[in-house]
C-alpha cells in the first residue's frame, strides 16, 4: 500500500466540473490472472462548461502503462505519476487509446479487478475503476460502454459485463470472447465484469409494458440450490417498483452474480449486480429467517438503484446519500410492503422498529463521535470511509420525512418530477429537494439543513392542560444538547421537523385532534411542522387531560426528551394505537431501569428490579392479540452497546452486570410463561420463509434464550438440545446452539461443545454457515475461567479461518470487537491489544475492511478513565504503523 502520511483533504466547496468529457468507452480485456491486458479506447472532448486545461489528467492506481495513441497515431507526450497519467498536447476532440496491465491475483484490496475462487470479479465503487485502466474516474463523467472480454474457455467459460450481449464465439488456442454493450450512459463506478466457472438460475418475465426480460442469478455450481429466494426477491422487486413508482426495468436482461470475497454487501453495477454470497445464497438448512429477510432487502436495494443511482446518479461523492439514502428508503418501504402491504400497520411497524433500532444504536453513536458528519459531507480524505450509517440510514430518514410531509401521493409526484428533469444526469441532493418542493408547491429551503448539519437533534417537549378551557398546549424546543464538536460546528439554525403526535385518553383510546384555528377535528395522529427553535401548538376541545404519544412512527430522526413516569410508560405500552410508540414505551421503561441498575453496579451496590417492569413485560408476553414478531421485539432488551452510550461515562462491565441481572430476573419471574410460549409457538412441518412463520420462530427462540439465563438451566439445555437435534432449518439450529452456549456459563458445557463440533462437521463445506459458527463463538458470554478473547485467538489459527476473506474476518474479529462489548472491553485491555493487531494486519491486505474495524474505538473518550487510557494506547499503536489513508483518517480523527 502507498504511504499516505499526509493525505489530501477533498472539499465539497472545491468542486469544479471536469475539464474533459468522455462520450464513449470501448474496453478490451485479455483476462489472465497474473497479467491482464486492458485496451481502453475513449472518445474525448473538452467540456465547454469547464476551465481550459493544458493536460488531460487520468487517474490510475496499481497499473503498468504500456502505450498510448491519439486518433490511431502513437502518442509519446504521456507522463505516469503517483496518481495516474498526464496526456499532453491533446486537441479539443479526439480518440484516445490506452493499453495497460494489472495483476488481479495480487489484488487483495478487492477493489478494481481481482480473482476470487479462480474467477474474475470487479468492484469499482467508489474509485476502483482506476485500478483497471487509466480513466477520468469521477461520477459526473458519464459514457456509453462497449466491452469485449477474451479468456481461456475451459478456465472461464462464462464472460459477463454490463448491458446486453452483442456477440460471442471461439478464438484460437482454446480461448473465446464475448462482446457486451450498455446503451445507457453511466459513470465508471457502475462498470462490471465477471469471468469464470459459474452456473445460473434464469427466468423470463414480462414488464408492465409487455416487454420480455431475462433474469439470471449466477453462482458457483455447488450453490445453485440456494438461488431460488434471490430470484423470487428480484421478481418481487421488479413488480414493486413498477406498481409503487411506475419504474420499469430498462435493459433486456438483469443479472446477479454471487462472490465469496467482497468488501460490501452488494453493488448495483448497471444490469450486472455483483453480490456478496451472504445476500444471495439461502435454503432452509443454511440460512436463518434474518438471512432470508436480508436477501430480499438487499436484492431490492440493488435493483432499485437501477433508477435511483444509475439512471440518475451523483454529481460527486459528497452527494452519495442522493442515491444511497433514497434507495435505502425504497428498500425499507419494499420490505414493509412485502411484510404487511400498504395497510397492515402492525406488520409494517415491525420493519420500522427494526430499522430504527439500527439507526439509534449505530447512527446516533456516529453522530456523537469524531466521525460525525452531515448527510451530505463537506470534506473527506478517503471516500470509502463515508459509506456510513449517516449517509445511508439517516439519509433514508431524511427521504422518509418528505413522504411524511407530503404523503405517498405527494412523494410519488416528486419522484416523477425528479426523473422527468434529471434522467441520464449526474445531480445533487439539492436537485432532489427542489423536485419534491416544486411537485408539491412548497418552499423547502429550510429543509436543506438536514443535509448540511451534523448531529442528532433533540426535541424537548413540555405540555400544559387547561381543564377549564379544554385546551392542551404542547411546546417543542429543538437543539443538539452535548453534541460532538464536529456536529456543533455545522449547525446553522432550526430544522423543519415533521413531528407526529397523538393524544390518548384515560380509557386508552385516541382523542380526535383539532388545532387552534381549525374548524373541525381531523384524525387522531397529526404531523406538526416544527420549524422554530421553540414552538407551541394548542389543541382544543380536549375534554380530559391526555397522555401524549410523541413522534409516532418515528416521524423524524431525533431524540425526544419528555419526562414520562414509569406508570405512563406502562400505560403507553399497553394502550398506544401506534405500534412503534407502543414498542418505544417498553424500550424507554427498560432503558431507564437498566441505566439505574448500571449506575448501582458501577459502585458495587446491590441490584433489585422493580415489579412494575416485570409486570409490564409479562403483560406483553402473554398478550396473544399482539403478533409474535412484535412481542419478540418488545421483549428484547436494549443492547449493551446502546445502553453504555447513554451513560455519562460508558462502563461496559456495569451495563453487562445490570442487563444480565434483568435477563435473569425476567427469566426466573416468568419461567412458566416462557415455557408456555416456547411450546405454543412451535412451527411444525416444512420450513416456510414467511413473516408469519418467522415471527413464531423468533418469539419461541427468544423464550429459549431467556430460559437459558436461569440459575439452573437444565430445562433450557434439554429443550435446546432436542431443538438442535430435530431442527429442519438454520434459524432453529443456530438459536439452539446459542442457547446451549449461554447455558454453559451456568453449568456443564459439554452439551454445547458437542453441538459446536457437530455444527462444524455438518457444515464445513458451507462458508456462510461456518461464518455463523465463528460468530456464535465470538459473541458468547464467556467466563473468568475462559474469557472469549482466548477463544477468538485460538480460532484465528483454525484451518477454516482466512483473514483475507472479509466475511470470515467480520464473522470472528468484528463480531468480537463490535458485538461482545463486555468481553471486548475487558479491564486488562486485552481486547484493545487484539484489535490493534488485527487493524494493522488488515491494513496491509484490505484497507477498506481495516477501516471498518478501526471504527470500533472511535468513541474512546466517552469511557471510564481506566479503559480510556488503554484505548488511547491501542489507537496510538495503530496510528504509528498503518499506511493506508482509509485507516489513518479514522484513527487520526479519533485521536483528535
Amino acid at each position: 500500500m502507498a504511504d499516505t502520511a499526509t493525505p489530501t483533504v477533498i472539499r465539497r466547496a472545491d468542486y469544479a466540473p471536469p475539464a474533459f468529457l468522455i462520450d464513449t468507452v470501448a474496453l478490451e480485456f485479455d483476462l489472465v490472472p497474473e497479467r491482464t491486458v486492458v485496451r481502453n479506447t475513449m472518445r474525448v472532448r473538452r467540456n465547454p462548461d469547464a476551465a481550459h486545461a493544458a493536460h488531460f489528467e487520468l487517474m490510475g492506481e496499481q497499473l503498468e502503462f504500456v502505450s498510448a495513441s491519439i486518433d490511431g497515431t502513437p502518442h509519446s507526450a504521456v507522463r505516469t505519476h503517483e496518481h495516474g497519467l498526464s496526456v499532453d498536447n491533446v486537441p479539443d476532440a479526439f480518440e484516445l487509446t490506452l493499453v495497460s496491465l494489472c495483476n488481479p491475483t495480487e489484488n487483495t484490496t478487492l477493489s478494481g479487478l481481482y480473482v476470487s475462487s479462480d474467477n474474475f470479479f470487479t468492484q469499482c465503487e467508489a474509485e476502483g475503476f482506476r485500478r483497471i485502466t487509466y480513466f477520468l474516474d469521477r461520477p459526473d463523467v458519464m459514457a456509453t460502454y462497449t466491452v469485449t472480454l477474451r479468456a481461456d474457455k475451459a478456465a472461464y467459460p462464462v464472460l459477463l459485463s454490463n448491458g446486453n450481449l452483442l456477440d460471442e464465439g471461439d478464438l484460437p488456442d482454446g480461448r473465446h470472447f464475448a462482446r457486451w454493450e450498455d446503451p445507457f450512459r453511466k459513470p465508471s463506478y457502475l462498470f462490471a465484469l465477471v469471468a469464470g466457472k459459474l452456473v445460473k438460475l434464469e427466468e423470463r418475465v414480462r414488464s408492465g409494458s409487455g416487454k420480455e426480460k431475462l433474469l439470471q442469478v449466477w453462482v458457483e455450481p455447488h450453490d445453485l440450490d440456494k438461488t431460488r429466494h434471490a430470484m423470487d426477491s428480484l421478481i418481487n422487486s421488479i413488480r414493486w417498483d413498477e406498481q409503487r413508482f411506475g419504474l420499469e426495468l430498462d435493459l433486456d436482461r438483469f443479472m446477479i452474480v454471487a462472490v465469496g470475497d467482497f468488501n460490501m454487501g452488494a453493488m448495483e453495477n448497471k444490469g450486472l449486480n455483483i453480490f456478496n454470497t451472504k445476500y444471495v445464497l439461502a435454503n432452509p438448512e443454511t440460512a436463518t429467517d434474518t438471512d432470508f429477510a436480508n436477501i430480499e432487502a438487499v436484492v431490492g436495494h440493488e435493483y432499485f438503484h437501477n433508477w435511483t443511482g444509475n439512471r440518475v446518479t451523483c454529481r460527486d461523492w459528497f452527494q452519495l446519500s442522493l442515491k444511497e439514502g433514497l434507495t435505502v428508503f425504497r428498500d425499507q418501504e419494499f420490505s414493509a410492503d412485502m411484510a404487511g402491504g400498504a395497510t397492515d400497520e402492525a406488520a409494517r411497524a415491525t420493519k420500522r422498529i427494526e430499522d430504527v433500532r439500527v439507526l439509534r444504536q449505530m447512527q446516533f453513536a456516529e453522530d456523537a463521535g469524531p466521525m460525525a458528519h452531515p448527510v451530505r459531507p463537506e470534506s473527506y480524505v478517503e471516500i470509502n470511509n463515508f459509506y456510513t450509517m449517516t449517509v445511508y440510514e439517516k439519509g433514508s430518514e431524511v427521504v422518509r420525512m418528505y413522504q411524511t410531509l407530503f404523503g405517498r401521493d405527494g412523494f410519488r409526484r416528486g419522484m416523477d418530477l425528479y426523473f422527468k428533469r434529471h434522467d441520464g444526469q449526474a445531480v445533487t441532493c439539492d436537485d432532489f429537494r427542489h423536485a419534491l418542493a416544486d411537485a408539491n408547491g412548497r418552499d423547502l429551503a429550510q429543509f436543506e439543513r438536514w443535509y448540511s448539519q451534523a448531529g442528532t437533534p433533540r426535541v424537548t417537549v413540555s405540555t400544559h392542560y387547561d381543564a377549564a378551557q379544554h385546551r392542551y398546549r404542547v411546546t417543542l424546543s429543538q437543539g443538539y444538547g452535548d453534541a460532538a464538536p464536529t456536529a456543533r460546528e455545522t449547525q446553522k439554525g432550526p430544522l423543519l421537523i415533521p413531528f407526529a403526535i397523538g393524544l390518548i385518553g384515560a380509557n386508552g383510546a385516541d382523542l380526535p385532534l383539532r388545532l387552534e384555528g381549525e374548524t373541525g377535528a381531523s384524525g387522531t395522529t397529526r404531523v406538526l411542522e416544527f420549524t422554530q427553535t421553540e414552538q407551541t401548538f394548542t389543541f382544543v376541545d380536549i375534554a380530559e387531560k391526555p397522555l401524549p404519544s410523541l413522534l409516532r412512527n418515528f416521524s423524524a430522526p431525533v431524540i425526544v426528551e419528555y419526562d414520562y413516569s414509569a406508570e405512563e410508560l406502562a400505560f403507553l405500552l399497553a394502550h398506544d394505537s401506534d405500534p412503534f410508540n407502543r414498542w418505544e414505551a417498553g424500550q424507554r421503561l427498560a432503558t431507564r431501569e437498566l441505566l439505574s441498575l448500571a449506575a448501582r453496579a458501577a459502585t458495587g451496590a446491590s441490584l433489585q428490579l422493580d415489579d412494575s417492569v416485570v409486570n409490564a413485560f409479562a403483560q406483553v408476553l402473554t398478550d396473544e392479540t399482539l403478533s409474535p414478531s412484535f412481542r419478540e421485539l418488545a421483549l428484547m432488551l436494549p443492547s449493551e452497546t446502546y445502553l453504555a452510550e447513554q451513560m455519562p461515562e460508558s462502563n461496559p462491565a456495569a451495563v453487562h452486570t445490570a442487563r444480565q441481572f434483568v435477563r435473569r430476573r425476567l427469566a426466573e419471574a416468568l419461567k412458566n410463561d416462557w415455557l408456555a410460549i416456547y411450546e405454543r409457538h412451535q412451527t411444525p412441518g416444512d420450513y416456510e420463509a414467511t413473516p408469519d412463520a418467522g415471527g413464531h420462530r423468533a418469539l419461541k427462540n427468544l423464550a429459549l434464550a431467556y430460559l437459558a439465563e436461569l440459575a439452573d438451566p437444565a430445562d433450557a439445555v434439554r429443550l435446546a438440545g432436542a431443538q438442535y437435534d430435530a431442527a429442519n432449518n438454520m434459524t432453529d439450529r443456530a438459536a439452539a446452539l446459542s442457547a446451549l452456549l449461554t447455558a454453559a456459563t451456568a453449568g456443564d458445557g459439554r452439551r454445547a461443545q458437542e453441538a459446536l463440533e457437530d455444527f462444524y462437521r455438518r457444515f464445513e463445506k458451507e462458508p456462510l454457515v461456518i461464518d455463523k459458527w465463528f460468530a456464535l463463538q465470538a459473541t458468547q458470554r464467556g467466563s473468568a475461567q475462559r474469557p472469549v478473547i482466548d477463544i477468538v485467538r485460538a480460532l484465528m489459527s483454525h484451518p477454516a479461518f482466512n483473514l483475507k476473506n472479509p466475511n470470515r474476518a467480520r464473522s470472528l474479529i468484528f463480531s468480537f470487537c463490535a458485538a461482545n462489548p463486555a468481553q471486548f472491553h475487558a479491564e486488562d485491555g486485552s481486547g484493545y491489544a487484539f484489535w490493534a493487531d488485527q487493524v494493522i494486519a488488515l491494513d496491509a491486505l484490505n484497507p477498506q475492511v481495516a477501516a471498518r474495524l478501526a471504527r470500533s474505538l472511535e468513541l474512546w473518550r466517552r469511557f471510564t478513565p481506566a479503559l480510556r487510557e488503554k484505548m488511547r494506547g491501542a489507537l496510538e499503536k495503530v496510528a504509528a504503523q498503518v499506511k493506508s489513508r482509509d485507516v489513518r483518517e479514522i484513527v487520526e480523527k479519533a485521536l483528535g
